[in-house]
């Protein structure tokens, strides 16, 4: 997983908890090589535990690779989960913030202390919908202010560029100008080394209180930003680069803004509308 597939030291430690709650279940069962039966029986399992759909769903994909492997390494002649019947997941509608309340988010996080860094920081995040992983490793030498874009390193280490709007490129240049950012990391913490996420979700949080709105995240503001986008006539092909989703699939969660934009479009415009 590492090697071949780039997964992150994250997703490795979830599989890892995956399989060995798999092999204690084994243990506790006295089965010693499983069949599609032990695994549809392990899933009761987790159902029984309290486990979401999501959560099932990562550990079936984690024994699936675990039993491919073995495969592939000639320990075992074919998978039990070969035909396994996953369970159907609906993917929620993230929460999007409105127009007027992430320009009074970015308004309210100008205002007090840290209150430039902290401005850039989210006026940056709303103008290109980085994952709070891709915000905190940015470096100074990431941002490109005259070409006005950024690059980002996503998931599997994979770059890819994105455009900087006018409102963040200039928040941006003050800021450098006048904090003077020490270290090599475009928001550092005060040793100069990369912020953690977990102060990144603080710093919003503290702002979200102010506008009465405590469950803004930083992915609500990447919801957000591709919602907006969206909703302001982009099409979803153009959002999944910007997100820097591999798969449409992935995107697809916001095709619901589509299907809204296309029905104002009918009632207005269609003779029987």
């Amino acid at each position: 997983m590492t090697a071949e597939r780039g997964a992150s030291p994250h997703t490795i430690d979830a599989y890892n908890r995956d399989i060995m709650e798999f092999l204690g279940f084994l243990d506790s069962n006295s089965i010693t090589m499983p069949t599609r039966l032990d695994i549809e029986a392990f899933i009761g399992f987790l159902r029984e535990k309290g486990k979401k759909t999501r959560s099932v769903l990562r550990v079936i994909s984690a024994l699936r690779g675990y039993f491919n492997f073995l495969v592939l390494e000639g320990v075992i002649r074919e998978s039990p989960l070969e035909d396994i019947e996953v369970p159907r997941f609906k993917a929620p509608i993230p929460e999007v913030l409105s127009e007027e309340e992430i320009l009074e988010l970015l308004k309210v996080s100008g205002e007090g202390r840290s209150s430039l860094r902290d401005r850039t920081m989210l006026e940056l995040m709303y103008a290109t919908g980085l994952r709070v992983s891709e915000l905190i490793q940015l470096k100074k030498s990431d941002i490109n202010l005259e070409g006005g874009f950024l690059i980002a390193s996503g998931k599997r280490s994979k770059e890819r560029i994105v455009p900087i709007g006018s409102y963040s490129k200039e928040a941006i240049k003050q800021y450098l100008e006048k904090e003077k950012p020490r270290g090599a990391y475009l928001f550092p913490n005060k040793r100069g080394n990369r912020l953690s996420r977990q102060a990144v979700w603080k710093i919003i949080r503290k702002y979200a209180k102010k506008i009465d709105r405590t469950h803004i995240s930083p992915h609500t503001i990447r919801h957000t930003f591709a919602t907006h986008l969206l909703e302001g006539g982009a099409d979803l092909r153009s959002v999944q680069i910007l997100l820097g989703h591999e798969d449409i699939s992935t995107t697809q969660i916001y095709t619901h803004v589509d299907r809204r934009r296309l029905k104002e479009i009918h009632k207005k415009y269609h003779p029987r509308g």
